[in-house]
């Protein structure tokens, strides 16, 4: 049997995420250290994914709720970009990434757990941070707690 202790995913199984959307509930707060925003722009915010695929995977997201990049008008569309483009920047100088998958998922069909409200994914990588776990174990291990990511990623 394969154990792997993440306290963290506690309010996840008995609460779920809630009804709505998640990532525009987290929008409206305005509780950026509780709902893990590290950054926001006229257009969009970056949070942290509570659930990664590593350490530091961060949600680029649209402000408005649209599923599709041509549903975003051109400044909307821009706004998002450079809020990619300075996460990833934060994400290599912070924590000293050597790589980063950049990716959107359209669709439950290709992995988008929510597809109805646009996000992007940013996950940093290093050399070697594929090892024995996730290959013979089949199991992930993060590293560090979302509070500490936050506090190294957040962006004045």
């Amino acid at each position: 049997m394969k154990r792997l202790w993440a306290p963290w995913r506690k309010k996840y199984i008995t609460e779920g995420t809630g009804k709505g959307c998640f990532l525009c509930r987290a929008r409206r707060s305005r509780k950026d250290r509780e709902s893990f925003i590290i950054a926001r722009s006229k257009s969009s915010f970056a949070v942290l994914n509570i659930y990664p695929y590593n350490n530091g995977h961060v949600l680029v997201v649209p402000n408005r709720h649209v599923a599709v990049l041509s549903a975003l008008k051109d400044n909307e569309l821009l706004d998002l970009t450079r809020l990619c483009d300075k996460a990833m920047n934060k994400i290599t100088k912070v924590m000293k990434a050597q790589g980063i998958n950049l990716g959107v998922n359209f669709g439950y069909a290709a992995g988008a757990g929510l597809p109805g409200h646009l996000h992007i994914h940013i996950v940093p990588r290093w050399v070697g941070d594929t090892n024995y776990m996730p290959v013979i174990g089949e199991t992930k291990v993060i590293s560090d707690s979302l509070q500490a990511v936050y506090e190294s990623l957040k962006m004045s």
